[in-house]
């Protein structure tokens, strides 16, 4: 039987899987609501500008001139960047996961992720990403952003791994098919007791993880 290469590298996306994400629909209602604003009007200039934000060409005062202080509020781009900021929270068990499996096999982690500057700059240092993570192949740094194949090419290139020794844990499915079309194994994260189960297929069981499905 032949035998199969061991995983050397992890791939992976912080919002969906380490951290929730952290300026989706959600959180803009959220922001809607507290600060009052027309929802509607709010998602559709979002929705013009997000892209060019999360690729770093659009800064982020920019951004909230756009979408929300074209006219003026009763509250400070400070107030709204607060709450912003704070719609950020862990994914339960992901960190300690990936930190798990690093220190047991050794992993390289690469994270790849649209993010704007601001943002991902905000939970890098708040959760302490780069006490883990190798490399950010963020969208704000590498100014392209998933599902453009390129950005996943880019991160092979910068890991210097071979493609079937690195596993991808993702929780968008188009992103996956894309990754798959270099020949990268994913793992389409919907959970941590599923995610943990996949890990373990690939020869990646850590005893948290085991722990975890026994109890």
């Amino acid at each position: 039987m032949k035998k199969t290469m061991p995983v050397t590298t992890l791939f992976l996306d912080i919002g969906g899987v380490l951290l929730n994400n952290g300026w989706d629909h959600l959180a803009r209602r959220r922001a809607a609501k507290h600060f009052k604003l027309n929802r509607a009007e709010m998602e559709q200039r979002h929705g013009l500008n997000f892209e060019t934000h999360e690729e770093d060409k659009l800064a982020f005062n920019e951004y909230l001139d756009r979408v929300v202080f074209y006219k003026k509020r009763p509250f400070t781009r400070a107030e709204f960047r607060h709450f912003m900021f704070a719609q950020s929270k862990p994914v339960a068990g992901m960190m300690e996961l990936v930190r798990s499996l690093k220190a047991r096999f050794g992993l390289k982690i690469i994270v790849v992720s649209n993010e704007s500057r601001e943002l991902n700059a905000h939970r890098i240092s708040t959760f302490k990403l780069a006490g883990f993570v190798d490399a950010f192949i963020s969208s704000c740094f590498v100014h392209l952003r998933k599902p453009d194949a390129a950005i996943f090419q880019l991160a092979l290139d910068i890991a210097q791994t071979p493609v079937h020794q690195v596993v991808y844990i993702e929780n968008t499915p188009m992103f996956i098919e894309v990754a798959e079309g270099f020949g990268i194994r994913s793992i389409l994260h919907t959970d941590y007791k599923s995610t943990c189960a996949k890990l373990a297929a690939f020869g990646l069981r850590n005893d948290a993880g085991a722990t975890h499905e026994t109890n």
